[in-house]
């Protein structure tokens, strides 16, 4: 599996945007997928996870009730969307597909980031 990040980009502080995750090969259902992030001079940090299924998905504390983690598995995608974005979200975010723990994602394959950026 070859996963291909998109739609990151530059919004202002209360805006949305909606990160998508295309996967190639036949694989993609077997997989728990992930968003994580990496901000300037921080380490990469789990933001979101979702089961093969869609059911459970887990955030970390710092976007819950702002960001959604779904998937399409016909259309082999994942996708976060973010809303009240903040400054604070401003990161590389990076798909993964990997394991689901309870609270996490634990990674096996990663995708090319996508760089978000909130402007205050």
């Amino acid at each position: 599996v070859q996963l291909q990040a998109s739609g990151g980009g530059l919004v202002q502080a209360g805006g949305s945007l909606r990160l998508s995750c295309a996967a190639s090969g036949r694989t993609f259902s077997i997989y728990a997928m992930g968003w994580f992030r990496q901000a300037p001079g921080k380490e990469r940090e789990f933001v979101a996870g979702i089961s093969r299924t869609g059911i459970p998905t887990y955030y970390a504390d710092s976007v819950k009730g702002r960001f959604t983690i779904s998937r399409d598995n016909p259309r082999n995608t994942v996708y976060l969307q973010m809303n009240s974005l903040k400054p604070e979200d401003t990161a590389v975010y990076y798909c993964a597909a990997g394991s689901l723990r309870v609270g996490g994602l634990a990674p096996a394959l990663w995708g090319q980031g996508t760089q978000v950026t909130v402007s205050s």
